[in-house]
């Protein structure tokens, strides 16, 4: 939908502002915008929705968000560097930018956002994965929010999509396909971030599903998956004998050989592993 007229090169903003990224933060900014257009496209359509962004530093992305037309984005910042730079966007696009200082661990958004809500986020690297098993495991299914779109270090990103018998496969595969649909839609190189990061990163565009893929109780096939990956390179008859004496009967009702390891293991056989044990 183009740009938002009157707002300064992002370059500029972060030199008058004094914002150079922190390690400690997590803090890689994008500063291309096109690049941030795009990331807010992989979202879908925002003109009816809410957006929840995390970490959105001098603003990059926040701006891609309003340029593509979203209603409202609610914008949760640590740093107290970036909320006068936040601000300024605020004021070029009246009532359509909340900004909330804190820590996105601790803050309470709800009341700020009205739904359909969607999250999108360049999340900070050191507690990307940290939020996302957040908004994958609220009290109540399905969640506030309809859709994730979120920027990862590449190999997370792999871990979220990942098949059974892959290097990447483990818990958070389980996690996120077991209550969502997860996609990759973007890579970027280290040189499309300020400061550039030595790792590759990666857009992933999670659609929740209104109930679980296969019905499972969520603390016992935690448990049991937790179980099964701490030890993946065991046998399953060895990594879950804590479960007790019938284990390698249950097993065998799940269609599970007790001989095999976790990561020859789909997420439907867990699922019925669990309801056995619930």
């Amino acid at each position: 939908m183009g740009t938002i007229d009157g707002l300064p090169p992002l370059r500029e903003v972060i030199a008058a502002h004094d914002l150079v990224a922190k390690k400690q933060l997590g803090q890689n900014f994008l500063l291309d915008l096109n690049l941030t257009a795009k990331i807010a496209r992989c979202a879908g359509d925002l003109s009816s929705a809410d957006v929840l962004e995390v970490g959105p530093g001098p603003g990059g992305l926040t701006r891609g968000l309003l340029a593509e037309g979203a209603r409202h984005v609610v914008a949760v910042e640590k740093d107290p560097r970036a909320i006068p730079a936040l601000m300024e966007i605020a004021a070029a696009c009246p009532g359509r930018l909340t900004v909330l200082q804190g820590d996105a661990l601790e803050l309470d958004v709800m009341a700020h956002l009205t739904g359909p809500v969607k999250v999108v986020a360049n999340l900070p690297y050191n507690v990307g994965t940290e939020l996302l098993i957040r908004w994958l495991t609220p009290a109540q299914w399905p969640p506030f929010w309809q859709s994730l779109t979120l920027m990862f270090q590449k190999e997370v990103a792999e871990r979220i999509v990942a098949k059974p018998r892959s290097d990447h496969y483990g818990r958070l595969a389980l996690l996120a396909q077991w209550r969502a649909d997860p996609k990759i839609v973007m890579h970027l190189p280290p040189e499309a971030f300020t400061p550039a990061p030595k790792v590759h990163s990666a857009v992933v565009h999670l659609t929740r599903l209104e109930a679980p893929r296969y019905p499972a109780d969520e603390k016992v096939l935690s448990r049991i998956t937790a179980m099964a990956f701490n030890q993946r390179r065991k046998m399953l008859r060895s990594s879950l004998k804590a479960l007790g004496p019938d284990l390698e009967d249950r097993l065998l009702a799940a269609g599970i050989a007790p001989t095999a390891r976790a990561e020859e293991i789909g997420l439907e056989q867990f699922c019925t592993l669990a309801r056995s044990y619930a």
